[in-house]
């Protein structure tokens, strides 16, 4: 027999929701509910790796494929700099994951898998060659 929870997550959030303003906590489905405030942190930083990834992938177009630089690859670098720098803002304790070797080693080698599939090129290096304070700076471009 399934619950609530597995039939309609969003119908059970918002019974949840009610039962917390009216203050029963004694109907809560609290196993869930913790589930779903660790996925919470969870999809933050999916965010913040998926948007890191991105901008490392167009970095490394930047700079193999220097005679295909334009300004929609400089917007692209931008936004997703701005994307990342924001996600560090409004959730500052995932600035600690720019510190983490083995999450830099997934978010470079998701990088370097889509920088292949877009172009082709496949002579990337195995780890980042940049610091991650030099791939997140304003106006910062590799050579």
């Amino acid at each position: 027999m399934s619950t609530r929870y597995e039939r309609d997550v969003v119908a059970w959030a918002n019974e949840q929701a009610l039962l917390i303003r009216a203050g029963r906590f004694d109907l809560l489905d609290l196993e869930h509910i913790a589930e779903e405030i660790e996925e919470v942190g969870k999809s933050e930083q999916r965010e913040l790796a998926n948007r890191m990834a991105d901008l490392l992938a167009h970095l490394l177009k930047w700079q193999y494929q220097p005679d295909r630089r334009g300004s929609s690859w400089v917007r692209t670098i931008k936004e997703q700099r701005k994307r990342v720098l924001l996600r560090l803002e409004e959730t500052p304790s995932l600035s600690d994951k720019l510190n983490d070797a083995r999450w830099c080693s997934d978010v470079w080698a998701d990088a370097v898998s889509q920088a292949i599939s877009e172009t082709g090129v496949d002579t990337f290096p195995d780890e980042c060659p940049w610091a991650v304070a030099e791939v997140i700076a304003p106006d910062w471009l590799p050579v």
